[in-house]
Parts: structure tokens; sequence; C-alpha cells
């Protein structure tokens, strides 16, 4: 279940990459809260503040209570715009909600317990999705969705249908997708390909000694 948590914004921040970049200089963050038929409105964040409203176990996904002006919205971050080189936040898109609404998240999946057929197999186990969109209420979300990768089998594929999701969650994401998946390794490939070619190089020279024999 996502934290909740209070975050202090002001409105009326200039518009404009040069007082966005003025903004950000003085370690607040340009953002915007919109949704629930209100009108859009452009606000600041600290970001010392909103770094800790993100940095708890539901992440991005946590709910945070923007207080504007004494008014207090409750709201997702739904976007999180990055710097391409530095990749610090460079603006936020919130997202306002309530307690009743379901609403749209990507939520990590994580693989757990040890895939040992596939081990000692020398295979290994690839993970293919990363995340997955899901819906529910906001107090439902999960902060993670955890995936048992210990019953595969060198070959095998661990799919949407087969995830174990929380009471209240549900996904609109195809079953058939897979999460993960068990491959045999270039290096044990290679190993296999050498050992094949041995044992038909062996078998070629075991009929040149039968035909010599003869």
């Amino acid at each position: 279940m996502p934290d909740q948590l209070l975050l202090n914004a002001t409105r009326g921040r200039p518009e404009g990459t040069r007082a966005s970049r003025r903004l950000r200089r003085q370690g607040n963050v340009p953002a915007i809260i919109y949704g629930l038929d209100r009108e859009p409105v452009s606000v600041s964040v600290a970001w010392s503040d909103l770094r800790l409203a993100l940095n708890t176990d539901a992440g991005i996904n946590a709910l945070i209570t923007l207080r504007i002006d004494g008014e207090e919205q409750l709201s997702i971050v739904k976007d999180l715009q990055r710097h391409p080189v530095r990749r610090e936040v460079i603006h936020v898109d919130f997202l306002r909600v309530t307690t009743d609404q379901e609403i749209e998240v990507d939520v990590p999946l994580v693989l757990v317990g040890e895939a040992l057929e596939v081990t000692r197999a020398n295979g290994m186990v690839d993970q293919t999705m990363y995340s997955l969109a899901v819906s529910a209420k906001p107090a439902d979300v999960p902060d993670e969705i955890e995936v048992d990768i210990s019953g595969l089998s060198l070959g095998d594929s661990i799919k949407v249908a087969s995830l174990t999701l929380p009471s209240g969650v549900v996904t609109s994401i195809d079953p058939e997708e897979a999460v993960a998946t068990s491959l045999v390794t270039r290096s044990t490939r290679e190993a296999m390909a050498a050992a094949e070619a041995r044992a038909e190089e062996k078998s070629a020279e075991g009929e040149l000694d039968s035909a010599s024999d003869n």
C-alpha cells in the first residue's frame, strides 16, 4: 500500500524556460496538478521534499497530499521529466485522485526465489518485463509485485497470467506476455556445440578406423 505524504506546493510560478531554470537553481521543481474535471494548476515544489516523498517503499506510486494555498489535494505523480544528461527532475505532473477512484499505474515486478533446475542446466533467467500496468484504488496499489521463479525449468517462461495480483488489483496486459524466461547461456551453447563437434569427430574417426580394418 502506498504511503500517504504531505507536500507543500506554491501556486503562481512564472512560466517559461528561463523562469523554470531559475526555480530549479533555487532548489524548486516546476510542476502541474490536474484531473477530476478541475482546472490544471501550475505550482512548484521543493526538490528536497519531493525527493523524500519519492524515496518511500511505494516509490513513484506514493499517495501525495499537495497543500496549495491551504487546500489539500490528494494526488499521485503521473509523470516525471528528467534532464536527458544529468537525469535531474526538471518537471512533475501530479494527478488528482480520490480514495474510491481506480487509477492506472505501473508497479515494479521483482523476481524472487532461485531457479535451481535452470542453474543446474547452466542456464539463466532473463527478466523481460520490469513493471506491470495495473488498475486499482489508490490504497490498494502494491509497492511491488513478486514473481516466483523457483519453479522454472530450462526453456520455460512465466507469463502475466501466472502472476498473483493482490485483491482489488487488475491488469489489462496480454496474459500471454512473458515476464521472465529461462535460457541457455551463450557459454553453455558454445560448450554444447563444442561437445557435439567432438562427438562427430570421434564418430568420423571410428568410421575411418573401421573402414581401414576392412
